[in-house]
Parts: C-alpha cells; sequence; structure tokens
C-alpha cells in the first residue's frame, strides 16, 4: 500500500514537473515571438522592401491574411479556430499527465507557443477580432514569409517525429 502510494506521489511529481517544463517554454516562445513582431512593425517598412539581407534570409513586413504560404487567405477565422483547438488538446494532453519526457514537454511547449502566437496576431491585428493578420516578416528567398512562431511550430512538429521515432514500442516476439 505505502509502496503505491510512493508510485502515485513520484508519478504526479514528474507530471507536474513536466507540465512547468511545458507551460515554461510555452511562455518563452510566445514572448519570443511577440517581442520579434513588435520589432518588425516598429522597425521594416510597411511597403514590403527588405532593406536587411543575409543571403538566404532577408527581413520584411507583410501581413498575411491566411497560413503558411498565404494559403487560404479570407478564411482566418477558420485558423483561428483550428489553433485555438490545438492549444486546448497539448494543454488537455498534458493535464492528463501523458507527458513523462522533457524532449516531448519542450516540443509541446514549442507547438504551443507558436500557436498562440500566431493566435494572438488573429485576434489582436487588423482588420478585426478573429480574423486579425499574423505579421510575418522573415523572407526565406522569396520561397515564403514567416515569423518566429512559425519557426517554433515547425521546429516542434520536427521534434514530435523525432519523439516518437524515439520511443516506439516493439512488439514482444514470443516462441511459440
Amino acid at each position: 500500500m505505502a509502496e503505491q502510494e510512493a508510485e502515485r506521489t513520484e508519478s504526479t511529481g514528474k507530471h507536474l514537473s513536466m507540465g512547468w517544463v511545458m507551460l515554461g517554454v510555452t511562455a518563452v516562445a510566445i514572448i519570443l515571438d511577440q517581442l520579434t513582431k513588435i520589432w518588425a512593425v516598429t522597425s521594416l517598412p510597411e511597403d514590403g522592401s527588405a532593406p536587411y539581407s543575409f543571403g538566404f534570409i532577408s527581413l520584411r513586413l507583410i501581413r498575411n491574411p491566411g497560413a503558411a504560404f498565404s494559403l487560404g487567405a479570407g478564411s482566418t477565422w477558420v485558423f483561428t479556430i483550428i489553433s485555438t483547438l490545438v492549444v486546448i488538446a497539448i494543454l488537455w494532453w498534458v493535464a492528463k499527465g501523458n507527458v513523462q519526457s522533457v524532449l516531448l514537454a519542450v516540443v509541446l511547449g514549442l507547438i504551443a507557443g507558436g500557436a498562440i502566437g500566431n493566435l494572438i496576431d488573429r485576434l489582436t491585428q487588423p482588420p478585426g477580432f478573429a480574423q486579425g493578420h499574423v505579421i510575418d516578416f522573415i523572407d526565406y528567398n522569396g520561397f515564403f514569409v514567416g515569423n518566429v512562431a512559425d519557426i517554433w511550430i515547425v521546429g516542434g512538429a520536427l521534434g514530435l517525429v523525432l519523439y516518437f521515432a524515439l520511443h516506439r514500442e516493439t512488439p514482444e516476439v514470443t516462441d511459440e
């Protein structure tokens, strides 16, 4: 009985620790995303020109009414709902105690932070609530223009693939 209580306490402690790791990463990701967007809006020209170029990457301000690659322009409210549901799903999964790994806590924090960062834009930027344009400013040589939140989402998604690749359950082979 005491052994079961000790295991439950240890499991709860680890669950809470991973939750705090995830929330900490989420908070840092949101703050860095929003600070870089504030810098972009106050420092880059509104005309879409690229005053800063670093080889493959240049910095130019655009206001994206859609999602990645400006897909879905005019459907911002759909992306607002999807982002909200993704964040709720991640928080629910973490709250249920399903995160027992620092790597998983970090990658979920990156995805949640990126989703919330872009969600903040959709809720607060013109043209209006739940239809706001996302502030993008990192131009990848004309392929697409993104922001720091996008980096968090892509990095988190790649980390999630890595996590599940490393933690695959392999069935036991039995000799019959």
